[in-house]
């Protein structure tokens, strides 16, 4: 009896040692800071709103004024392209479109060339503090100004109206984004090929060619056709102030009103947009990930050989 009661008391103090040992539940975080920061920010959105003098009674004629521009636009598709005149607006409109295509390409490759030594001269394991300052500076005030004005205020006094205005301000303005892209990537690499060509005595260009960039360069192919596919919109915003390609076509066609023809130029816009997206896109993927197969024994052992 004796031994059952001292049984109890042993688990009992075993019990009352572990509640003691417990750890408290923590008390809930307070939830006050997020919910002012919520109602701060629709009082904000509120006043933005009240402020904006929008004609908010004319909201509703969206759906009807849209949907009979949308009905306009679309007579255009109803017809055979084959047919004149339709058969000639879809053949400008993608004349204009290529020529879009080729001011984005153009100003891609040279916002790239250019971009290069920016970016080696931006990487802080690659030139010195001051350069690097220097450099990044350059690169952003040259993110900062759109391409809009460079083409105002610098290209289209120099080169006047056309597609040449448009691809070099496009080449300057990639040359912002490519170049702090390029040093970030720089930045990123694994120092063990760049410690082995120094210590096998490589110059300093070998080292730069065959450490630093053979390790960013698909990366910065990458990069590269990103900015392509920014390029192809921004050409046609660039157009309409006179700068070639598919926006100035639509600048022309708007003050026109031309419905029909507008909404051939928009499908053209759209369908070379996903074409070029797609193909982008694929080569990108391969670029980064490689293609995916696998490497046999045999094939190992043809390469030792």
């Amino acid at each position: 009896m004796s031994a059952g009661n001292e049984s109890q008391a042993t688990s009992g103090d075993a019990v009352t040692t572990a509640s003691a040992g417990r750890t408290p539940r923590p008390a809930e975080p307070s939830k006050a800071k997020a919910t002012i920061a919520w109602i701060a920010l629709a009082v904000i959105f509120g006043g933005a709103v009240a402020l904006s003098d929008a004609k908010w009674g004319q909201l509703s004629e969206v759906f009807t004024e849209g949907a009979r521009y949308f009905r306009l636009m679309g007579e255009g598709l109803l017809h055979s392209p084959f047919s004149e005149p339709y058969s000639e607006y879809w053949t400008l409109a993608f004349q204009k479109m290529m020529e879009s295509v080729y001011m984005a390409w153009v100003g891609t490759m040279l916002g790239a060339v250019i971009s290069i030594p920016m970016g080696f001269l931006a990487a802080r394991n690659v030139a010195g503090p001051v350069t690097v300052q220097v450099t990044r500076i350059i690169l952003n005030a040259i993110r900062a100004v759109p391409e809009l004005v460079f083409v105002i205020v610098i290209m289209l006094p120099i080169f006047g109206f056309g597609p040449v205005a448009g691809a070099v301000a496009l080449g300057v303005g990639a040359v912002g984004t490519l170049g702090k892209l390029t040093a970030e990537a720089l930045e990123g690499i694994d120092p063990g090929p760049v410690e082995a060509a120094q210590a096998s005595g490589a110059s300093r260009w070998a080292i730069l060619r065959w450490a630093y960039w053979t390790q960013v360069l698909p990366e910065v192919i990458a990069f590269w056709l990103y900015r392509f596919e920014i390029n192809i919109r921004a050409s046609a915003v660039l157009g309409i102030i006179g700068a070639g390609g598919i926006g100035q076509l639509l600048s022309q066609l708007f003050s026109k009103r031309d419905w029909d023809q507008i909404g051939i130029t928009l499908v053209v816009i759209i369908l070379v947009t996903i074409a070029v997206d797609s193909i982008s896109g694929a080569i990108r993927h391969r670029i980064i990930s490689g293609s995916g197969q696998k490497v046999t024994t045999e094939e190992k052992a043809e390469a030792a050989v």
